[in-house]
């Protein structure tokens, strides 16, 4: 059994408590995880507000806070194979997808690294004499950030990276579901030579999340999660009226075209939906598919599911691995019985494999005619494709929007005119065009409705996480004149 230990001010040390974390490929324990406290993680708020208000981090310049973010960078690409590692055993997420994701998020902390002194402030034409008035930009705080399992460092890289370049510090809380990553990861925050308590790193349940979303040192909360959770997140902002960045699930349309590469289509719907074993918020989890194309396309997709290679997620040749836990294995498999009843038809999986781990198989429901079939409405979060076909454009576009999330989109047309129409049409705050799953930290990422709000990556931000200040400076020399003498 390996020990983990959380990060507090500096220091490595146990939790008020431990728990077991389970392998998801075997179902068996692995790891002794520290469980923080409410006392763990108040001690913990009380460091990233020292470290805020100290010399060691709030003087030093943008470019110094930047050269230490590419320390950072550095040492998360040289230590991606471990880290890599520990993320497949901790959370099953196969080893070809943890290792190529870690080593990109290294850009991620370059990205911000450089950004870190271009965060400007203005100066304002005023339309008063005498007057000089400019703005800064300057840290919001204390920034509390809770990521959830899956793409666990590529999500508290797009918190971190911002945050910590705007001159904010951060109490990061990892999931109690495969943590080992993140606390790994604060070894290397340690080795980068950030003053202590700029980053504290910790783990536990919603008790800790509860203490850490409504500590009245924390100035902004940054979140990735459910919808459930995120609505105790608001909640609780209103003890410390904190702002909110929040990053929810999705139910994200996958929309072809009659006139579409169905070859590539096909390639990138298995991809946007069984990558991850689908447990990811852009997952394209809605195959919305032109009628006249449909049987064809759903032949190549159901060869294509049926060869996936499932296996142990830390083989390379392993293509979908283990669920992250059990308890999200029955809600699967519960959606999709519940999915069938309502008259889905099962074009392929949809059986719960017998042996060890929570291995759950990539599944097609074929929702045509039944818009509110459970397959179509409810996030599965899991390799689980539900699909429905269309006739007219205008349909296809009702059918996209029909949700209460508004996350990620992709649509496959060659027709440049329809591709913009569509763009115009989607309510989501991605869409991608003859791809999908793209990311770049130069580009921005969030949603609206059911999917939060806010957004991760590019400089938006960073802007996230600073505060304007506004100053007048009078530039006269004359005394001002007294208020109370008559003239």
């Amino acid at each position: 059994m390996q020990r983990f230990q959380q990060y507090i001010g500096g220091v490595f040390e146990d939790g008020a408590a431990s728990f077991e974390s389970l392998d998801p490929a075997t179902g068996q324990p692995w790891a002794v995880m520290p469980e923080a406290s409410a006392a763990d993680v108040g001690r913990a708020v009380d460091a990233a507000w020292d470290a805020f208000c100290s010399t060691a981090w709030a003087g030093l310049t943008a470019s110094a806070r930047g050269k230490l973010l590419y320390k950072l960078a550095d040492l998360v690409q040289a230590a991606a194979p471990r880290l890599a590692a520990l993320e497949t055993r901790d959370t099953g997420k196969i080893i070809r997808e943890t290792s190529a994701q870690i080593a990109y998020v290294a850009e991620y902390y370059r990205y911000y690294a450089g950004l870190s002194d271009k965060i400007e402030g203005a100066h304002l034409p005023i339309d008063k004499p005498d007057m000089e008035v400019w703005l800064r930009r300057e840290p919001i705080g204390v920034v509390a950030a809770i990521v959830p399992w899956n793409s666990q460092l590529f999500l508290s890289a797009v918190k971190l990276g911002p945050a910590l370049a705007a001159g904010c510090t951060v109490v990061l809380k990892a999931s109690e579901d495969g943590p080992a990553p993140m606390l790994e990861f604060a070894k290397l925050v340690h080795e980068a030579g950030f003053p202590p308590g700029v980053v504290n790193i910790l783990t536990g349940g919603p008790a800790a999340g509860a203490a850490l979303t409504t500590h009245p040192k924390v100035a902004h909360i940054a979140f990735t999660g459910g919808p459930e959770t995120a609505r105790h997140v608001v909640r609780g902002s209103a003890e410390n009226l904190a702002s909110i960045s929040l990053e929810l699930g999705g139910k994200s349309p996958f929309i072809v075209f009659e006139d579409a590469d169905l070859d590539s289509a096909v390639n990138a719907q298995i991809s946007g939906i069984f990558a991850a074993t689908g447990q990811s918020c852009v997952a394209g989890s809605r195959l919305i598919i032109q009628a006249s194309v449909k049987d064809a396309f759903l032949a190549k997709l159901k060869a294509k599911a049926e060869a996936i290679r499932i296996a142990a997620p830390d083989q390379m040749t392993t293509e979908v691995g283990p669920l992250c836990t059990q308890r999200q294995r029955v809600r699967i498999a519960d959606l999709v019985a519940q999915s069938l009843g309502q008259g889905a038809k099962l074009v392929t999986g949809g059986v719960v494999p017998e042996g060890p781990g929570f291995y759950y198989p990539p599944t097609i429901l074929d929702c045509s005619g039944l818009p509110d079939v459970a397959g179509l409405r409810q996030e599965f979060f899991g390799p689980v494709l539900s699909v429905i076909s269309f006739e007219t454009e205008a349909e296809a576009l009702a059918l996209a929007n029909d949700t209460v999330y508004g996350l990620a989109s992709g649509v496959f047309t060659r027709s440049l005119t329809r591709a913009h129409r569509m763009i115009r049409g989607i309510r989501s705050g991605v869409v991608w065009v003859n791809t999908y799953r793209a990311v770049s930290p130069i580009a921005p990422f969030g949603g609206h409705g059911m999917s939060g709000h806010g957004r991760e990556g590019g400089l938006a931000a960073a802007l996230d996480y600073t505060t304007v200040k506004t100053v007048w400076l009078r530039t006269s020399d004359d005394p001002i004149p007294d208020p109370f003498v008559m003239r």
